[in-house]
């Protein structure tokens, strides 16, 4: 009977354990998200208004 006792007594215990470890996994998966993609898509510059869009704008991956 010893594991069924203690399976109830230490249940909550274990499960905040694990939702601990969860967060703690997700956590380290945002992080690393975070370091391999540095924000580059906030930081793009926008096409001047008043000047029209041309087909060298669009096509020129080396043009900022």
């Amino acid at each position: 009977m010893g594991i069924h006792y203690d399976y109830k007594s230490t249940r909550g215990d274990k499960a905040m354990k694990k939702e601990a470890k969860r967060k703690a996994r997700i956590e380290q998966r945002r992080a690393k998200r975070s370091i391999s993609n540095p924000k580059e898509s906030e930081e793009k510059t926008m096409h001047d208004i008043d000047k029209p869009i041309t087909l060298e704008d669009l096509t020129n991956p080396d043009k900022n």
